[in-house]
């Protein structure tokens, strides 16, 4: 290696082009290659698992559980403890040599990543992290690469999804087999661009399988969002701030705390909890505290409150908070405490006594609220009025403004671009994007909020549904709705959501803030020509375009 560590994976790294010394993210390079080491066993479990389902045997349901949370903990922001890695790496081992056994083959011929042992030694694991190549036709083919690289990214972001629905007990075959065929494809150096082309759509059409899985996972278990003023504003007493997107979590923590006088803040992607009524029936439910995850080291300085970080989202805890921040599930950090989960059940007791020890806010603050809870149920109970007001000409106009927040420059273009649409117009929200504007009053229009935000990135499945609703209701294409996607990008969750659209056939999306460095400028140009994908200018420019 030339460089103690290579990763370009998210919309901040560094230079546009990746990270070689150190994350931007807070990766060390230690980590980066244990991650990259568990790609490639994940890789090489993906190509003897695809040999034992090729016989239609089964594959034991904890390799599916661990391949699903190995590659979700590769994510950005999730898990910068070696220590993690290190254990990950060992029960990878295990599982292997079991998946190797029942493969039963002669595993001469197969690809190196299958053959490949660990070694019993962490020292030597890491060596070997440090030479493990992942991305191996980067100089004789780049394009391939690009591409095998953006299918990787969707897998990681379709893990997180795949995760999510499994702790409330969803699962869909189809989905877990897909993991052992897109990994096992990462191997394969016959595949040409158009073979890989052909297989991202392909994948595409699975994460929106996925995506449904985890929207009906939620609304089963926790009822439809509904439309909700949340509270932004804080109320005395102790309390503890969870961030990061897992419901599951937030469940178990409200059902500790009932009674216990602790009083429980939304952060982040957490926000669209509040309006779920399974959640906000929970009277100490009490709010949103702060805003997207970037700020988090700057709003939990001083915060006389625990935090729990359930997924991912999580930056380098600052001293001044270090003692009252914990993590749980795939999330790890080194040094901070973590919550484990044991048959299921998770005992959140060390940070209720925190949050009790620490006492939280001295006095309640003035009540303000925003409107969220505008699932793709709540805008389709209205879709007669909505229809009828495009018809008569008061909508003229939908814009979907979300995404994925970030502190790089240039997110306030979003800002921008949401208040300057025409009040003839309706701005559609989802993921932690939203907080760039979600406190802009743009009034009303159809008798809705002109402004209405669908939830997490979690719930993009719901906008996608809103969609197709209305391309049924008019009798045409999505493409020839009056709606234009604005969307920005950080992390592998987006880039599934951007396949899953592109597999739906859905064009002329604007992208920014930047372009993926993984993305090559043949295949930029590709994806250009076939889906018209437009990086994002000026906002007036991109607006007007929109609606010529």
């Amino acid at each position: 290696m030339t460089c103690p560590m290579f990763c370009y994976q998210c919309e901040q790294t560094s230079l546009g082009s990746g990270c070689t010394d150190f994350g931007v993210c807070g990766k060390e390079p230690e980590v980066s290659a244990l991650q990259d080491l568990l790609i490639y066993q994940l890789e090489g479990m993906a190509f003897l698992g695809g040999k034992i389902l090729e016989r239609g045997q089964t594959i034991p349901s904890e390799v599916h559980r661990f391949v699903i949370d190995a590659l979700f903990s590769t994510l950005t922001n999730v898990n910068f403890d070696p220590a993690f890695f290190f254990e990950q790496l060992k029960e990878s081992a295990r599982l292997k040599a079991e998946l190797r056994t029942r493969a039963g083959e002669d595993v001469v011929e197969f690809p190196e990543a299958a053959r490949y042992v660990l070694p019993a030694d962490e020292s030597a694991i890491q060596r070997d992290a440090f030479a493990v190549n992942i991305r191996s036709q980067a100089g004789e083919n780049p394009d391939v690469q690009s591409l095998k690289d953006t299918l990787l990214y969707g897998l990681k972001g379709m893990a997180a999804y795949a995760y999510h629905a499994r702790v409330l007990g969803y699962r869909d075959d189809a989905v877990t087999r897909y993991f052992y065929h897109g990994l096992s494809d990462l191997l394969d150096h016959q595949l040409t661009l158009a073979d890989l082309t052909e297989k991202i759509m392909e994948f595409g059409r699975v994460n929106l399988r996925c995506m449904e899985l985890l929207d009906r996972a939620n609304t089963e278990t926790f009822g439809h969002p509904e439309p909700t003023r949340a509270r932004i504003s804080r109320k005395k007493g102790p309390f503890i701030v969870v961030s990061g997107h897992d419901l599951h979590d937030l469940k178990m923590l409200l059902e500790q705390t009932a009674g216990t006088g602790v009083q429980i803040y939304t952060h982040g992607e957490m926000l669209p909890a509040l309006a779920y009524p399974e959640l906000k029936k929970y009277p100490h439910l009490a709010g949103n505290y702060g805003s997207a995850w970037q700020n988090q080291q700057r709003e939990f300085a001083s915060l006389p409150g625990c935090i729990l970080m359930t997924t991912n989202c999580l930056m380098e805890p600052r001293p001044s908070y270090a003692d009252r921040i914990f993590t749980t599930g795939v999330v790890g950090w080194p040094g901070i405490p973590h919550i484990p989960e044991r048959e299921g059940r998770k005992d959140f007791s060390p940070l209720i006594q925190k949050a009790l020890e620490l006492g939280g806010w001295t006095e309640d603050e003035p009540e303000l609220s925003i409107p969220i809870g505008f699932g793709r149920h709540a805008i389709l109970e209205r879709a007669g009025e909505i229809i009828e007001a495009v018809k008569s000409g008061a909508i003229r106009h939908f814009f979907l403004v979300g995404g994925c927040d970030g502190a790089k420059a240039g997110r306030n273009y979003y800002t921008e671009f949401a208040a300057q649409t025409p009040r003839d117009t309706v701005v559609m929200t989802l993921a932690c994007g939203k907080y760039r504007f979600n406190r802009l009053d743009l009034g009303t229009i159809a008798g809705l909020p002109r402004l209405l935000d669908l939830g997490q990135c979690n719930d993009a499945y719901s906008a996608i549904q809103v969609a197709l609703a209305l391309a049924e209701a008019f009798g045409c294409s999505v493409n020839e709705l009056p709606l234009t996607l604005v969307l920005s990008w950080y992390e592998q969750k987006a880039v599934g959501i951007l396949l899953t659209l592109l597999s739906l056939g859905i064009q002329n999306i604007y992208l920014g803030p930047s372009l993926p460095a993984f993305i090559s400028p043949n295949v930029l140009q590709f994806l250009v020509k076939q889906f018209h994908i437009h990086p994002i200018s000026a906002p007036v420019q991109d607006m007007a375009a929109a609606l010529s």
